[in-house]
């Protein structure tokens, strides 16, 4: 049937469609006479069930159904007729001037925008680089050995790097709190794991030394109780123990699979790891800055549909998040325009990359695909294992080729953009979220 197209705003469009009544009623009485033959009700056999009976109490339902399938296929082929791209699920309302025989129908929607792309020449992009070298590799050896060190008895006043077993009671206004109070408990002084008023009240202690010191919490801590209190901690030191680290020998290197204990071979597998992961965290870095740098190119509208489904599913992630970590959030109300901004962004961010990836050619290719899959296979003991575990599931494939599609469009922009490259500090890099 014949549909009528209306412009409301830039991206807001409303479709006036009709369904005819006879075809409803039609598909209607099949759908009754099938359920007929099967249909149970007391007092009747299967089958046997009398239709005033079934359209009694199926009719509604199904009519409905039916009623609903007719007008998605109407809005569909009506969407096709006019060349449209629907952003957003699109708002169905009756109409009373649709003719005899027709059942009449609004569906209000928003398309999506042109994405204007303008000068890349003129976008800079901040490109770091850092490189891996012997003084990098024996600190990340000195990291394993501490990972892997022994305790003895230090013999003197605590100092950073110390594992220091402390009994201790916390209070506000002579008043102990929750949380306050322990025995044996035991950190390594200079981790930052406690707060710094606490570290600089134990640092210099000996063992079998009482102190009392305060330590002042800061205004964001987790407990409302605390959070920009002082407290007096009064402390008893039970050990103050120093780490042994192994030496850097044959049997240090098998811990690490080299199965002949190796050492150069073991530097060389050090070498590699950080190699791959300076060489993500790097990929990571640039592609934050091209994603973050996108927007500034490109003019378009945001449809108001989009953002709104955003910001919901972004809502439901928190409050996933929060479930995950055993917090009951059916009393924590989130602002419906909680997350607006944020949808906003990732919105914005989406349509440039699509129409970046449509206009440049962009596209996930085949063998760039498994190249990716080959990267990451090369981090686990068996490559081969890792390769059919993505290529033998689609998701996985869907996942592996959006991620490839973000390189391509990183790539392009760097290739068309003005670079600067700014070296960065091992440390730095490393130490970054």
């Amino acid at each position: 049937m014949a549909t009528q197209l209306e412009t409301i705003s830039t991206l807001e469009r409303r479709i006036s469609m009709a369904v005819a009544q006879h075809a409803i009623e039609h598909e209607v009485s099949e759908r009754l006479r099938k359920l007929a033959r099967t249909v149970k009700m007391p007092g009747f056999r299967p089958g046997k069930v009398p239709m005033k009976m079934i359209e009694q109490s199926y009719g509604p339902q199904l009519h409905a159904e039916v009623l609903g399938d007719a007008v998605s296929k109407a809005f569909s082929d009506a969407i096709d007729e006019h060349k449209l791209r629907v952003a957003g699920q699109p708002q169905i309302e009756r109409r009373d001037d649709a003719a005899d025989g027709e059942i009449g129908f609004h569906a209000t929607f928003e398309v999506y925008p042109e994405v204007v792309l303008g000068d890349f020449a003129s976008l800079q992009v901040e490109k770091d680089s850092c490189s891996v070298g012997d003084a990098e590799v024996d600190k990340t050896i000195d990291i394993l050995r501490r990972q892997r060190a022994s305790w003895e008895s230090a013999g003197r006043p605590a100092q950073d790097k110390d594992r220091v077993t402390i009994d201790f009671v916390g209070k506000l206004d002579d008043v102990a709190f929750e949380g306050g109070t322990a025995s044996d408990f035991a950190f390594e002084l200079g981790e930052g794991r406690m707060l710094p008023d606490f570290e600089t009240g134990v640092r210099g202690a000996s063992e079998g030394e009482t102190r009392s010191f305060d330590v002042a919490f800061p205004a964001d801590y987790g407990s409302e109780q605390l959070a920009g209190k002082t407290a007096q901690f009064e402390i008893t030191v039970k050990k103050v123990e120093q780490p042994v680290l192994p030496p850097v020998d044959a049997e240090f290197a098998r811990q690490f699979g080299v199965a002949d204990g190796d050492l150069a071979k073991m530097r060389a597998d050090v070498r590699a790891n950080l190699e791959r992961e300076v060489s993500q965290r790097l990929r990571n870095r640039v592609k934050t800055a091209v994603m973050d740098a996108l927007p500034g190119v490109a003019t378009l509208e945001l449809p108001k549909a989009l953002v709104a489904s955003e910001s919901e599913a972004l809502g439901e992630r928190a409050r996933a998040d929060l479930q995950a970590r055993g917090i009951d959030v059916k009393n924590i109300p989130i602002p419906p325009d909680a997350f607006t901004e944020q949808a906003e962004k990732r919105v914005r961010l989406g349509l440039i990359v699509g129409e970046l990836v449509r206009d440049k050619a962009l596209q996930a290719k085949p063998d760039q695909i498994r190249k990716q899959i080959e990267e990451f296979a090369q981090a686990y003991e068996n490559p081969a294992e890792v390769i059919r575990y993505y290529f033998s599931d689609r998701n996985r494939l869907a996942e592996v080729e959006a991620l490839v599609v973000e390189q391509n469009v990183v790539d392009w922009v760097l290739a068309n953009a003005k670079v600067v490259d700014k070296q960065l500090g091992f440390d730095e890099l490393m130490g970054a979220n």
